[in-house]
């Protein structure tokens, strides 16, 4: 049900691309000077960062040259407590914030979230585990920093790719949230649906759904959207990226095509209001808060259409039962002129 979402405009995610793409950090970025969570030093050529994680940090340089190898720390260990530690296969929400570091003790910030107010999403299974071990195990609330050599200019110009600035890039991440396989929504589901002859789907708790679609009744010919938890997050907004656990049954049938319960438990995420999902999820989620299990039932027009069959995609009014997880703001655009983010194929 999703599609992928664009490149994030931060150095971070650059490099997540570059080691998701290919597969493999460079050989000449691994150093034995990597700190993993576990040690409890931090390398002396890192930056100092200070302040309260939730807050932008203070980030002061050392006065050594860029080291030009790939380093990192935790700076920070969050509160402690049950589902508070990250895993190595989950979504986080981060806020990061990014600097090229160009020379002894100076270097410039190139991005924030806490400016433009759009923490991240990052799929820590998409990333390769030498990124994710300083993140994995960490409570949230964890400050991790990360310093990563600038990309060789002739590889970069192989690729495509603008030329990289000079220096290093450092990026400070804060862990504000995470989303794990298994994951649904709090709240005692209230009705099972199943009104004016619409499905039923009692509450599975971390399982897949069972919907039941009623016996000799034709489908509605308009969108349906049947609260069955009622969430007390924030409304939804369109081109918001949205963490979701989903099963979909078609409505002739009742057979699955599609549930994130058949993957392992794993949340899904997509764009919801842009047009990248099916207008059936555009139009019934928008507007809904955070938290909520939602039953929709939607019409082949607001599905894949009477030509479904031939993209092999479902056909005829489809019926979901989504639990709204988590919803992220997309990252501004980037402004006018700016190069963009590099990409790795």
């Amino acid at each position: 049900m999703r599609r992928r979402a664009a490149a994030l405009a931060v150095p971070f995610s650059a490099v997540l691309l570059a080691v998701t793409s290919c597969g493999a950090i460079p050989e000449d970025w691994r150093t034995p000077a990597f700190m993993r969570s576990d040690e409890p030093e931090l390398d002396e050529r890192l930056p100092t960062v200070t302040g309260e994680v939730g807050e932008e940090p203070n980030v002061e340089f050392p006065d050594i040259a860029p080291p030009g190898e790939q380093l990192s720390g935790v700076v920070h260990r969050g509160g402690d407590g049950e589902g508070a530690l990250v895993r190595s296969d989950d979504m986080i929400v981060a806020d990061i914030v990014d600097y090229q570091w160009t020379g002894e003790g100076e270097a410039e910030k190139t991005n924030s979230t806490y400016e433009t107010g759009t923490p991240v999403l990052l799929e820590l299974a998409q990333m390769n585990e030498d990124l994710t071990a300083s993140l994995a195990d960490q409570p949230l609330g964890s400050r991790v920093v990360f310093v990563f050599p600038a990309q060789d200019p002739a590889e970069a110009a192989s690729m495509g790719q603008p030329s990289p600035a000079p220096g290093d890039s450092v990026s400070v991440l804060d862990i504000r949230e995470r989303f794990g396989r298994g994951d649904i929504v709090d709240g005692e589901q209230t009705t099972d649906g199943g009104e004016d002859g619409l499905p039923t789907a009692p509450d599975a708790g971390h399982d897949r759904p069972a919907i039941s679609i009623p016996e000799d009744t034709d489908p509605p010919s308009d969108l349906e959207s049947v609260q069955l938890i009622e969430g007390d997050g924030p409304e939804v907004e369109a081109e918001q990226q949205l963490v979701v656990q989903y099963t979909g049954v078609t409505w002739n049938d009742g057979e699955v095509f599609d549930s994130t319960w058949d993957r392992g438990g794993a949340p899904a995420t997509f764009p919801i209001g842009a047009g990248q999902v099916i207008e059936g999820w555009d139009e019934g989620l928008v507007g809904q808060k955070v938290g909520s299990r939602v039953m929709l039932v939607i019409p082949e027009d607001l599905a894949y259409g009477d030509a479904a069959a031939e993209s092999g995609s479902p056909e005829g009014t489809l019926v979901f039962v989504v639990d709204i997880l988590g919803a992220v703001d997309a990252p501004p655009a980037p402004e006018e002129g700016a190069s963009p983010s590099p990409e790795a194929g």
